[in-house]
């Protein structure tokens, strides 16, 4: 397949950016959204993003052939994986939920179009409009391609024009999408820029910024904050720094009626994009007390990634996230021979999926790439213990528990200040409505308009 030239990441290789170049394109993009996106109704473009997803579904199209063909060699994920991905992303972009996405987060359907207001706005006789900024930049995570199509269909519900800055050799998914959204409609494409080079270029980036609105970036803590020190006062700064998940399963869940259940819906969570993404489980806590002993569904997991890597193959990784896989399975192996309550079961002659089974509670960071910790400790109180130094780092909670312990579980979690919680097995399939970091996702983005109306 060969792609057009139409976004600067494009180009070949050896093209150089500067910054004028690139303000040149921001200014181009203001000018395109005042002529071919700004007035387009809410409907009109949800339109326009439903007809692509409905494409990428489809075994045939050309941009999803292309994904799965090149994408293992650009990603470093392999074709299985980017296929289930593609799957779980682009069936939720339907009419029905990206309506429920808009009137969630602006409280109207129409809010984005004209001024509309709702009960309470009408009983003090006031109505309210939302606008987009003109010039949306995205600073763009180069591990999972979910974000960055994320950002750039939020961007497009806003009616605002986007230059989305990718790390260096991180556009491939991405620009397929932006290229997919040209092909459907050309017009909406020409208000959208892509473009890719290492973080710290100072004249890209000033140049860039010096022309948004409102940035958003997803990244280290420290990156974030270098970004936030160099943007114009005026400048709206949108900021996700790195989170870490887990899994939580209650006694009451560890039966033998529901233990393979389990297994199944927390291997989903491990090898969904590798366990690379922010809502990947770095360790799975079994409360210890149920019918069944913790160190079981560690076993009974390591079973079951073993038949996955057989029909969903992890892909093969570089040589420093290998080494440290082996390095730590190395520790682990000395660690299980000395002590009876720490256990280990890997893939043969490949580093292709770990489990470690111990009897220590406190929170362990995963290598990834399938390797998983399950711990056993005695309830909930014990784990948030151990968690006070990750305080406002945990993203997401795969619960499994009964309907009678589940709200009291879900509740204490959202009171220590966790922002999502969603059943184990669908970790790194949050709804298009999800509430990313626990902010609003359409709503942080535009500026309120309220409208007080003469009541006499």
């Amino acid at each position: 397949m060969n792609l057009p030239n139409y976004f600067l990441a494009d180009l070949p290789p050896e093209a150089s950016l500067t910054g004028p170049l690139i303000t040149e394109a921001c200014l181009t993009m203001k000018r395109n959204r005042v002529q071919f996106l700004a007035q387009r109704s809410t409907s009109d473009i949800i339109r326009v993003l439903c007809e692509v997803a409905e494409r990428w579904q489809k075994k045939t199209n050309p941009f999803r052939l292309y994904a799965l063909e090149e994408g293992p060699q650009q990603t470093g994920f392999s074709r299985a994986t980017l296929e289930r991905g593609i799957d779980d992303f682009f069936r939720q972009i339907t009419e029905e939920n990206l309506e429920l996405l808009v009137a969630q987060e602006l409280g109207h359907a129409k809010r984005l179009d004209t001024f509309s207001a709702g009960k309470e706005e009408r009983i003090g006789d006031r109505t309210s409009m939302v606008t987009g900024p003109d010039l949306l930049v995205h600073i763009a995570a180069g591990n999972l391609p979910n974000p960055a199509w994320m950002s750039l269909i939020l961007g497009l519900l806003t009616r605002s024009a986007q230059f989305m800055k990718c790390a260096r050799g991180s556009s491939f998914l991405p620009r397929l999408f932006a290229h997919s959204l040209y092909e459907e409609d050309a017009k909406l494409g020409a208000c959208i820029e892509l473009a890719e080079w290492a973080g710290g270029e100072s004249e890209l980036e000033n140049a860039l910024f010096a022309e948004a609105d409102c940035v958003t970036a997803t990244g280290s803590d420290e990156t974030l904050a270098a970004i936030r020190s160099r943007l114009p006062v005026r400048v709206r700064f949108l900021g996700y720094g790195h989170r870490v998940s887990f899994g939580y399963v209650s006694r009451e869940m560890m039966s033998e009626r529901s233990l393979p259940k389990l297994v199944k819906a927390a291997t989903e969570d491990i090898i969904a994009w590798n366990q690379l993404g922010c809502l990947s489980p770095h360790v799975i806590y079994v409360e210890h007390g149920g019918q069944l002993e913790p160190a079981l569904f560690a076993a009974k997991l390591a079973e079951e990634l073993a038949a996955r890597e057989a029909a969903e193959p992890r892909g093969p990784l570089d040589t420093h996230s290998a080494a440290a896989i082996q390095t730590r399975r190395a520790f682990y192996e000395i660690r299980a021979a000395h002590l009876p309550d720490t256990q280990l079961w890997c893939s043969e002659n490949s580093t292709a999926w770990t489990v470690i089974f111990e009897n220590e509670t406190g929170f362990q960071h995963s290598c990834l790439n399938r390797f998983i910790y399950v711990k056993q400790l005695m309830d909930q109180e014990e784990l948030l213990r151990h968690l006070e130094p990750l305080r406002h780092q945990i993203s997401t909670v795969g619960l499994a528990a009964t309907d009678e312990t589940a709200p009291k579980l879900a509740t204490r979690f959202a009171q220590w200040g966790i922002t999502r919680i969603c059943p184990l097995g669908r970790m790194q399939k949050p709804p298009l409505t999800w509430r990313h970091d626990g902010r609003p996702a359409l709503n942080d983005l535009v500026t309120w308009t309220d409208w007080e109306k003469d009541s006499v």
